[in-house]
């Protein structure tokens, strides 16, 4: 991950409703949910809730497929895992190896 894309992607998350729709979709998995349940869950008019997204998608943070006549976005994992090793790629000198518990997150442990 390039630097640029990394400030952009923790610009996305430094905001409350789109740090809230990452968490939820998080926890939603790979599945993802609808715009309209995601509006729900975190009562989000519509109108918001997709400017919060466009945002999070151009961080490249969240992935949308559409269904039918509905938009689903879900967690982009690898993102959040390129940002995580991004911020820790310089842990212990470079030798990430000494970095035990925070090597084994990024690994999928």
């Amino acid at each position: 991950m390039d630097k640029e894309l990394a400030i952009e992607a923790f610009a996305a998350l430094a905001q409350d409703s789109r740090l809230a729709i990452y968490r939820l979709l998080v926890r939603e998995g790979p599945g993802g949910l609808p715009v309209g349940d995601i509006s729900k869950a975190l009562d989000i008019v519509p109108s918001t809730l997709s400017g919060h997204l466009g945002v999070l998608r151009r961080a490249k943070l969240l992935n949308s497929t559409r269904r039918k006549r509905e938009i689903h976005y879900a967690a982009n994992l690898g993102a959040m895992r390129d940002l995580l090793r991004f911020m820790l790629e310089d842990c212990c000198g470079g030798r990430v190896e000494h970095c035990g518990e925070i090597v084994s997150l990024l690994k999928g442990a």
